[in-house]
């Protein structure tokens, strides 16, 4: 089977993350829980939080900046912005537009895409289309949250998983190098969308004052129906990755997945055949930052010299909607 040539480069990734560091022991000092109750379930140490002022475009545009630096592309080059969150600054309009500004990309059109902890690879999905269309040359996809925004503080088998945090990456299309997206696979499952979400507070069920007493407007999860759900469709998902690039698992010099918590990134690894000395971990140190967990991983990473020229990385993702993908990069 020959192998499919990428469509688009990654020139450079970046990363953005509050200082204030959260530790288990901070939160258990404000509830009931513990460090070991925490870590021994979840593999989580600590967390980032943004402080009051601090938005997601913010956070946004402090990762989209240090990816463009290193990708040397000035605000004016980027065609297109591609922002994905689940925790918009407004309903309207788009936290795309705002960070937008706040890089001065004047010549870019910007939009939010909303697919939760898949938020990035949907987003890189959305990029590669436009790019390869010939609708531009570089695309620039953020991946922002501020989940402490959005969760409730008084649930602690929710509040103490996540963190706050964002990740970026440059686009530009490919120029034969061999380097970029070399495949992927995406999905979603609707009829599984109450397990994970937000209730009420949307256009369905507006804002009230009822809502608020009873926080019903904060994410609400069912933990082991979700763990279910994200184990199978996540090994399923790097699966028929590796096989639309004529890959196997051997191939894989990196695995950079969502990092929710470890006993699901462990799973993951099994089922994908992959020794956890080939899967990127920071979990510990942040949490569950969403959409920003993958390109943070993937900056961090390459950072650190785990992903060198010519490696093969493999990225997976699984998020509320119920969304999920998988996607292969050669560096």
């Amino acid at each position: 089977m020959k192998k499919p040539e990428p469509l688009v480069e990654i020139l450079a990734t970046g990363r953005y993350l509050p200082d204030q560091v959260v530790t288990n022991d901070d939160l258990a000092q404000r509830m009931e829980t513990s460090d070991e109750w925490i870590r021994t379930r979840t593999g989580i140490r600590a967390r980032r939080i943004a402080p009051d002022g601090v938005n997601t475009a913010h956070l946004g545009a402090g990762a989209a900046r240090k990816a463009m630096e290193k990708a040397d592309v000035e605000p004016g080059e980027v065609d297109v912005i591609v922002l994905c969150t689940s925790t918009p600054d407004h309903w309207m309009p788009a936290t795309a537009c705002e960070t937008q500004a706040l890089l001065g990309c004047t010549n870019a059109w910007a939009f939010d895409v909303m697919a939760a902890c898949s938020g990035f690879l949907y987003g890189m999905s959305v990029a590669e289309g436009y790019l390869a269309a010939g609708r531009g040359e570089i695309a620039l996809v953020i991946a922002a949250e501020k989940m402490s925004s959005i969760i409730n503080w008084n649930d602690r088998s929710t509040c103490v998983l996540f963190g706050d945090g964002a990740g970026a990456a440059v686009l530009r299309r490919a120029n034969g190098s061999g380097r970029g997206i070399v495949a992927s696979h995406m999905r979603s499952d609707g009829r599984l969308s109450n397990l994970l979400c937000r209730p009420a507070g949307g256009a369905a069920e507006p804002i009230s004052q009822g809502i608020l007493e009873q926080a019903r407007h904060l994410v609400h999860m069912e933990g082991r129906e979700v763990f279910k759900n994200a184990v199978r469709s996540m090994a399923e998902a790097c699966d028929f990755a590796l096989q639309q690039a004529g890959l196997t698992a051997g191939d894989v010099d990196l695995l950079v997945p969502h990092q929710a918590n470890i006993r699901i990134i462990e799973a993951t690894a099994k089922y994908a055949n992959l020794p956890m000395d080939k899967v990127f971990v920071n979990v510990d140190r942040y949490g569950n930052m969403s959409s920003a967990s993958v390109p943070v991983g993937l900056d961090e990473a390459d950072e650190q010299g785990r992903i060198g020229a010519g490696s093969h990385v493999l990225t997976v993702a699984f998020g509320a909607g119920l969304t999920w993908g998988a996607m292969v990069l050669r560096y």
